[in-house]
């Protein structure tokens, strides 16, 4: 198996497919916001950012995955981004758990907080703007909530990076 990941980690295609699965991901968030009419909180908008992290991630790797610089820069963002990512929504997962069983306990900032060097609100506030609430749950599939999917989500993609990492040490050199 990690042959195989190893394989699969020096050549274009799965990492353009990993790119087509987080544009998925993206587009999907923009469809409930813009479509569906669900405001997004604070803790989605700090989850976007996250699939962002994911996206520069995997392009870096994807130019010249034979390239070890590029697919290692690419393996890192990848592996920092769906940790942060996992972090966020099992933190967004807990506010919704408090408000469903009335637990009085910590709860997301109001409004987004960005560096002053990276003001993603005010460079793109129709993207990273938030105006909903985080605690509150506005959407079920399958009995998940958004932020429930976002962990497994996260999860997947994370076990896949520590896997084709692994693989890296894996086979021919």
């Amino acid at each position: 198996m990690l042959a195989f990941f190893n394989g699969i980690s020096k050549i274009q295609g799965p990492w353009f497919l990993l790119l087509l699965i987080i544009m998925g991901c993206e587009f999907c968030a923009l469809y409930f916001q813009y479509v569906m009419k669900l405001a997004p909180c604070v803790m989605c908008i700090y989850e976007r950012v996250a699939m962002l992290g994911l996206f520069v991630s995997v392009l870096i790797a994807s130019f010249m995955p034979q390239n070890g610089l590029f697919r290692w820069l690419g393996l890192i963002g990848w592996g920092l981004s769906s940790g942060w990512g996992l972090k966020l929504a099992v933190e967004h997962v807990s506010y919704q758990f408090q408000d469903l069983y009335g637990f009085l306990g910590t709860t997301c900032d109001i409004f987004v907080s960005f560096p002053s060097w990276a003001p993603l609100n005010k460079w793109a506030p129709w993207i990273f703007e938030a105006n909903g609430n985080c605690s509150k749950i506005v959407w079920n599939f399958l009995d998940l909530s958004m932020p429930q999917w976002l962990v497994i989500i996260f999860t997947e993609i994370l076990i896949v990076n520590v896997l084709v990492i692994l693989s890296q040490f894996y086979g021919k050199h």
